[in-house]
């Protein structure tokens, strides 16, 4: 990709975790500069065990670090001069952290007016943003986790898409903010919060019910809107999921398994009488489909271009043979220092995939060439290493 959209923007991020670097990865990935600061002793994810092992591979790459101790007159002051050129800022702290640091939208704007200053939270300002907020917690407050558990179960997705998802929506705020900067020469605020993000998601439920008087039933338990949408276990104990979601792929099903009493079963002539049928129709299904094998049905269903998915684990998808023909994976130094392939961002501009200009770096990689260009000299850069101030 010759030229990068945000090529020549400047992002310095105080964030942590997923949904901080989230909107720095979009950036940084169209082209941004991205100048990560960490405390001395790096983000928190580096050291993450579990679930969170990936953290900072997944969401730190095309990034440069300098760590500071912003606790330090010192430290601030280096943070100060590095805001003082930068096109946008994003923070995801409790709220008042920046305040006390001096490094809030209000301090900032006097320091440089032209900032977009995006800050990630848990919930938009108002009744609750005094609240510590996670993932989880608004996935329950926010009907996702009902929608997804099955009724009495409430089960959060099986991702952090609300931290992903709004990194997402602070960095379309930024682009937002950089066009109107554009056009009025200001720079401005942006907001983005987990609880919000979430009500967004789970509309289509909420909309549901305006639009029929009737709730929605979580997602295991709901009526489908089509015949045919369901896991099916088959031979060897194997599980595929299988569509047929209009009256042509019904008659294409039909045929393609030469069932022709079902294909000429008045009962079953349209979506609507197949959804009224599942009572009987999918038991009678499962039975006709048991002996057949995950494969051959995928097979079949591929070739008479029928919908059908295997059911994957996460760590399948490294052999995914259409990620790795199409470039949708690229190698990322890991917290170990070992490679392994991340999923890059899921588009492509003039056919490539935006990729992996710089691995992850290492905790304050950047901070003396970072503190050279804001005018320190070497031997006071020396100094504030020396009184871990900043980083080596």
């Amino acid at each position: 990709m010759n030229v990068m959209p945000y090529e020549g923007i400047r992002v310095v991020e105080f964030t942590h975790m997923v949904m901080g670097p989230t909107c720095g990865l979009l950036l940084g990935d169209l082209g941004a500069e991205v100048i990560k600061v960490e405390p001395l002793e790096g983000d928190n994810t580096r050291r993450l065990l579990g679930s969170g092992a990936g953290f900072f591979p997944a969401f730190n790459r095309n990034k440069k670090s300098i760590a500071l101790d912003l606790k330090s007159p010192q430290g601030r002051e280096a943070a100060l001069r590095l805001v003082a050129g930068a096109d946008i800022v994003s923070e995801n702290f409790k709220p008042g952290t920046m305040k006390k640091l001096g490094l809030d939208y209000a301090s900032l704007r006097q320091l440089n007016p032209r900032l977009i200053y995006v800050s990630l939270k848990g919930f938009l300002p108002g009744p609750y943003d005094h609240r510590t907020a996670l993932d989880e917690v608004v996935q329950m407050m926010g009907g996702l986790a009902y929608m997804t558990g099955r009724p009495g179960d409430p089960l959060r997705a099986g991702s952090s898409v609300n931290d992903i998802m709004g990194g997402l929506f602070g960095a379309i705020g930024a682009m937002a903010a950089l066009r109107r900067r554009e056009q009025t020469g200001e720079g401005c605020e942006v907001q983005s919060a987990l609880f919000e993000n979430n009500v967004f998601l789970v509309a289509q439920h909420m909309m549901q019910f305006a639009a029929t008087g009737q709730a929605a039933d979580p997602m295991p338990a709901r009526i489908s809107a089509w015949g045919i949408y369901d896991v099916f276990t088959v031979r060897d104990g194997e599980q595929i999921f299988l569509a047929v979601v209009s009256n042509s792929q019904w008659a294409t099903f039909c045929d393609a398994f030469g069932w022709q009493d079902w294909g000429a079963d008045p009962r079953l002539a349209t979506n609507n009488d197949r959804v009224r049928a599942r009572d009987w129709l999918l038991p009678a299904l499962r039975q006709r489909l048991a002996g057949h094998g995950a494969a051959e049905l995928a097979a079949l269903f591929e070739r008479h271009e029928l919908p059908f998915a295997p059911i994957t684990r996460p760590q399948d998808l490294f052999d995914d043979p259409h990620l790795k023909a199409t470039g949708g994976l690229a190698p990322v130094r890991m917290n170990d220092g070992h490679m392994a392939p991340v999923p890059l961002l899921p588009f492509t501009l003039d056919g490539e995939r935006p990729g992996v200009r710089s691995q992850p770096p290492g905790v304050g990689e950047h901070t003396a060439a970072l503190l050279r260009e804001l005018g320190y000299a070497d031997d006071e850069i020396a100094a504030l290493q020396a009184k871990k101030i900043a980083g080596v």
